[in-house]
């Protein structure tokens, strides 16, 4: 890669695994609720990615797939942001980046049932098996150590699937559409459907302001920024190269936790963290033909 790709990779590798971080702050006891980060989440990211997109002329074609570009919006954002927000009153950063990392193996199983042959080829099957028994690891130690809940666990991967079922849906009907239209377009269907929460939940008592400053973090970096950085390094080195950023925004947001908030690096994570990556890796790995 050339330099500017490596810089791009670097950016959005760090940026995407501060999401977790930002919103472990944001939802703490007494601070903001799951729906209204998510609501002030993306109404500042379609602040800014909607002008960008008028100004590049590829909001209009947008709107005429609005339907598809909805659809993306409830898989990639209003399920699993809520989710992630809502897991995290509960769970730690670091784990719910890890469990989060398990997209790359719904994203393998999905392919396949619609008709990839190539995920049953015996290495990916071996990343699948491997990522599982990560999970299995994560779950199960954490469970002896009484750390964990099963229910955030469940919405994690909840959002995992979310994450998964995105993409393909993008890929098979919209895909010749500007990736920074489609985004502000769904970033605006979200922030329309939890408006009715945010203004339920709106915040009456005083909220710490790193707390604030978290929120409109998570809406300028993760959210507007990194969509923009990202299609550039997808323009520059291709889907293939530039989604391996997953393996290493885990990878950085447990770092954070621990740095940042002091979170403790658990079994579970020490043990479960590298069999997801690795899993997740080898799964999504496809089989090079001649």
């Amino acid at each position: 890669m050339k330099r500017s790709s490596w810089i791009n990779f670097s950016l959005v590798s760090l940026l995407w695994g501060v999401p977790y971080l930002l919103i472990r702050v944001a939802v703490a006891p007494g601070e903001f609720t799951p729906a209204f980060v998510v609501f002030s989440r993306v109404s500042i990211g379609a602040a800014l990615l909607i002008p960008y997109a008028i100004r590049r002329g590829t909001l209009r074609p947008a709107l005429k797939h609005f339907k598809w570009v909805a659809a993306y919006g409830i898989l990639e954002m209003v399920g699993p942001w809520g989710f992630i927000s809502q897991g995290e009153t509960k769970l730690n950063s670091g784990l719910a980046a890890l469990l989060i990392a398990t997209v790359a193996i719904w994203a393998t199983l999905l392919n396949g049932m619609l008709g990839d042959k190539t995920v049953w080829h015996s290495s990916r099957l071996i990343g699948l098996a491997v990522g599982f028994v990560g999970i299995c690891f994560v779950v199960g130690l954490e469970s002896i150590q009484g750390k964990v809940n099963i229910a955030a666990i469940i919405l994690l991967l909840l959002a995992a699937m979310g994450y998964a079922l995105a993409p393909t849906l993008v890929r098979h009907k919209i895909p010749e559409l500007d990736g920074a239209a489609v985004n502000g377009l769904a970033l605006l269907t979200t922030a329309i459907i939890y408006l009715p929460f945010a203004i339920a939940q709106w915040p009456h008592h005083h909220v710490r302001a790193n707390s604030i400053y978290s929120v409109i973090g998570l809406g300028v970096f993760p959210t507007a920024l990194c969509f923009v950085i990202f299609f550039k390094l997808m323009a520059d080195i291709g889907i293939a190269r530039a989604s391996l950023v997953a393996y290493v925004n885990t990878g950085v947001a447990v770092l954070l936790g621990v740095i940042v908030l002091h979170e403790k690096l658990t079994t579970g994570i020490l043990v479960g963290l590298p069999l997801v990556i690795i899993g997740s890796y080898f799964a999504s790995r496809r089989r090079v033909t001649q």
